[in-house]
């Protein structure tokens, strides 16, 4: 079954899914919300996961560089905690420099996200996921 992969914010949430076999993660979709209605939010991943057979959800951990909390580290694992009522595993992963890679992948691409605000969120959700993926597969050798 596939891992989905979220770079949670207030105002956006990156989406990315692997492939089946959970080698590679694509960038999918970005979510956008209020930043108050966590259960309609919630709902949308589920369905979601519904959709793409999806066993595992994957959140980005956020952290300082120097690895203190974040203002929004508490609110992502008040999220993930959520989650997890769904019945589905929910790991943290550890975000730091993702939305730096993230900008640095669009600048390399010679991609503005004016238009496309969620792009960001979506590669950051990209890279987030690929870390998982990468280290479960570390894990299994």
């Amino acid at each position: 079954m596939r891992a989905l992969g979220i770079d949670f914010g207030l105002r956006r949430v990156g989406i990315a899914l692997s492939d089946p076999l959970r080698i590679v993660a694509s960038r999918h979709s970005t979510l956008n919300w209020n930043g108050k209605d966590v259960d309609a939010l919630i709902e949308r991943i589920f369905n979601l996961c519904e959709e793409n057979q999806v066993s595992t959800i994957v959140v980005g951990y956020p952290l300082r560089t120097d690895g203190d909390k974040s203002p929004m580290t508490d609110l992502t694992v008040n999220f993930a905690d959520q989650l997890r009522q769904g019945g589905r595993e929910v790991v943290l992963v550890d975000e730091r420099y993702t939305s730096l890679i993230a900008g640095q992948i669009l600048q390399e691409t010679k991609r503005n996200p004016g238009r496309d605000k969620g792009l960001l969120d979506r590669i950051a959700a990209e890279i987030i996921l690929q870390d998982y993926l990468e280290s479960e597969r570390d894990c299994a050798l």
